[in-house]
């Protein structure tokens, strides 16, 4: 795979977990406020871009498997580190959710 392309995949991969990123500040703002089916929405379409995010570097990591050699890219590594680290914001935050689900649940059986 030439650089550009390293570029490339680079960039989507930032891209897609950024939106995954903007999905759960948007879902956690929604579980503030006890929205929590939209809450529940807003990390699925969060975890579709950590997916898409994820098959891009999976793409990378494969093709370099198969005997692709790649220079050193201070953005693909940038954008690992990115995807890594949204993922678990992103794996963080459906806990706080259905934590704060069960929370409520709990709340409005002792009728407070």
């Amino acid at each position: 795979m030439e650089e550009m392309t390293l570029i490339d995949v680079s960039m989507k991969i930032i891209l897609h977990a950024g939106d995954a990123r903007l999905k759960i500040e948007d879902a956690l703002k929604e579980a503030k406020a006890f929205n929590f089916a939209k809450a529940s929405e807003l990390l699925a379409s969060a975890h579709e871009y950590i997916t898409l995010a994820h098959k891009e570097q999976t793409e990378i990591i494969q093709g370099e498997a198969q005997g692709q050699k790649h220079d050193l890219s201070i953005l693909f590594i940038h954008a690992q580190d990115t995807l890594m680290t949204i993922m678990s914001e992103l794996n963080l935050s459906k806990e706080i959710v259905a934590s704060l689900q069960v929370l409520d649940e709990r709340l409005r059986k002792a009728g407070i």
